[in-house]
Order: structure tokens, then C-alpha cells, then sequence
């Protein structure tokens, strides 16, 4: 029980830090892509 309680808690972190990780490289692409467009 025990282990099947950490498993499910890691995989859900897991997922928020892969969520979390996208939305960040997202952002940054986002805003490089608006910088460059507004060099030019």
C-alpha cells in the first residue's frame, strides 16, 4: 500500500515537472520568437 502510495505521488510530480518544463520552454519560445519579430 505504502509503495503503491509513492509510486502514484512520483509519477504525478513527474508530470508536473514535465508540465511545468513545457510551459517554461514554451514562454521562451514565445518570447524569442516576439523578439526577433520585432527586431526585423
Amino acid at each position: 500500500m505504502m509503495d503503491g502510495m509513492m509510486n502514484g505521488g512520483a509519477m504525478m510530480w513527474g508530470m508536473g515537472l514535465i508540465g511545468l518544463l513545457v510551459i517554461v520552454l514554451l514562454g521562451f519560445g514565445i518570447a524569442a520568437l516576439v523578439k526577433y519579430l520585432f527586431k526585423k
